[in-house]
């Protein structure tokens, strides 16, 4: 048992070290809340999660019922593109 448990332990401390990609959002950028509020014109009647992520907002949302993952321009905030969320 000993043998299993310090490998398992030293993998799953290495996974939680890996640091998160996630862009910091740029000067020029649209904030966050702007962002949620073309979204709900847009649609969306909740957003669950949204963060700069390649150079764009990035996040999920229910939209027509359904749970969407969405990307939006960083500078403007519109929809590039959105897909139901597997």
């Amino acid at each position: 048992m000993k043998k299993i448990a310090v490998p398992l332990f030293a993998a799953v401390f290495c996974i939680a070290a890996i640091p998160s990609y996630a862009d910091t959002p740029g000067p020029d950028w649209m904030p966050p809340d702007q962002v949620i509020q073309k979204l709900r014109q847009a649609g969306y009647t909740s957003i669950r999660e949204i963060e700069a992520d390649n150079g764009r907002w990035e996040g999920e949302g229910i939209k027509n019922g359904v749970r969407m993952d969405f990307h939006a321009d960083a500078k403007t905030g519109t929809i590039i593109s959105e897909k139901p969320d597997k």
